[in-house]
């Protein structure tokens, strides 16, 4: 049994039959030589003495019931007596939060459930309807997910949500080892830790935990961390408050530690205030060499950081460049407005589903003059008529970066006579009014456009 798991026993600190990590999620990385079992981090890196446990609890949570933000989710999440109803509001939330500002979710959130209050009611919607309210919140493929675990609960589990983070993880596509630990927590109150990014910042402020904070070993370790802090009696709170302490105090850059409430427990800051005395190793130091979760070697702390020397990741990967030649097809409607053609997109990969102008990826390097006939080309299937490369417009370009990719759009317009008529055959298709498009499940990319 590791340090931790002991302390977590000596403070009452009881585990459901089953992990809240299943093995198969856990990391070989970092194993020793002898059985493949990883070593336990030093001490320092650990919560070994219970009253200290117990102190930051109380702290915590007493800090949370004083200035915790009042959010639609927490407010039915306490509210809602059925269980499948708040289990259904918390997921809802957590799923819409993903990558995404508490600020920016708010509107979305109450749309969503206002439209959709029940599972059952999501699982009748259209992937269409889906779509259309969650456009503008990116990451697309997160609502048609939420749909298809919405509609396998109805048919294949009678309505009813696992009550489990285990089974909601197992059961449930999309549904990921943070996602079932949240919506087990705070619908069930299941003691369960969750481990996000504002938690790993926490937890790797309080420990000084300096090592890769995305690797699977080290991932592994704050959630062993965090199910050993979890309170017992009120798990879903106490969740709620670490990530509501990394959301509002112990924030990426310029933290508020002077209002942080468990500020006595953090070990980044005790060593911010007192630095290092040399050359006898302080209480923050491991004393052990090629420690686990200690920084490296090559990147010492920085004392000009102070706190935030913590968490540390591996460099992150640069988007790909990508350019994209799209023609906005204009013709007058039968009301004299004028409507524009729009497409539907592939059902899987990047915006799966939404509505876009007639598009075409480009080449790196292509010329002007090649990119209007590519695009031309490109059209003549849609119009059903030959396009002269010669008559698009060129009107400007329009930079949108995704999570993985810088992307280009070159934007044309190409005006048409009222009579074109789109082939079938071809991918779904359909001309709209400005107001219709707006309306339509289409990118915050494409309304650049």
């Amino acid at each position: 049994m590791s340090q931790l798991r002991a302390a977590a026993a000596a403070g009452g600190l009881r585990r459901s039959g089953r992990s809240a990590l299943p093995a198969a999620g856990r990391s070989r990385k970092g194993a020793s030589p002898r059985g493949g079992i990883p070593a336990p981090p030093p001490a320092p890196h650990l919560f070994n003495d219970p009253a200290e446990i117990g102190a930051l609890r109380r702290n915590l949570l007493a800090w949370y019931d004083g200035c915790k933000r009042e959010l639609p989710w927490r407010t039915l999440a306490a509210t809602e007596p059925d269980a499948d109803r708040r289990a259904y509001a918390v997921w809802v939330s957590e799923i819409m939060l993903q990558q995404t500002q508490v600020a920016t979710v708010i509107d979305y959130y109450n749309r969503w459930m206002q439209k959709w209050p029940t599972l059952q009611a999501l699982a009748q919607a259209s992937l269409e309807e889906v779509n259309e309210l969650w456009a503008g919140l990116g990451y697309y493929s997160r609502g048609k997910r939420l749909q298809e675990a919405a509609k396998k609960v109805v048919s294949e589990l009678s309505g009813r949500m696992p009550r489990t983070a285990e089974d909601l993880q197992k059961l449930l596509p999309g549904v990921g080892r943070y996602t079932a630990g949240a919506i087990a927590s705070i619908s069930y109150g299941q003691a369960t830790g969750v481990v996000d990014g504002n938690v790993i910042r926490v937890l790797c402020r309080l420990r000084c935990i300096g090592a890769d904070s995305s690797s699977p070993a080290v991932i592994d370790r704050l959630w062993d961390m965090a199910n050993a802090l979890v309170d017992r009696s009120r798990p879903g709170d106490f969740n709620q408050a670490l990530m509501e302490l990394g959301a509002t105090v112990c924030v990426p850059k310029a933290p508020l530690c002077g209002e942080c409430p468990v500020k006595q427990h953090c070990r980044a800051r005790r060593r911010k205030l007192f630095g290092k005395p040399t050359p006898v190793p302080d209480v923050e130091d491991c004393g052990v060499g090629g420690c686990p979760l200690c920084p490296p070697a090559t990147e010492p702390w920085d004392s000009s950081l102070g706190v935030t020397n913590f968490p540390r990741k591996a460099a992150k990967k640069q988007p790909r460049v990508a350019r994209t030649a799209t023609c906005v097809l204009e013709r007058r409607g039968c009301h004299g407005a004028p409507e524009y053609l729009i497409v539907q997109r592939p059902s899987s990969g990047l915006l799966a589903g939404l509505w876009e102008f007639p598009s075409l990826p480009l080449d790196q390097g292509l010329q002007e003059e090649k990119q209007r006939e590519a695009l031309a080309d490109h059209l003549r299937a849609w119009t059903g008529r030959p396009v002269v490369a010669g008559g698009l417009r060129f009107i400007g370009e329009v930079v949108h970066i995704f999570s993985h990719i810088h992307q280009t759009y070159v934007v044309y317009s190409l005006p048409l006579d009222a009579d074109v008529t789109l082939d079938p055959a071809l991918s779904p298709s359909r001309w709209v009014t400005e107001e219709e498009f707006h309306a339509s499940a289409v990118s915050t990319a494409m309304k650049k456009v």
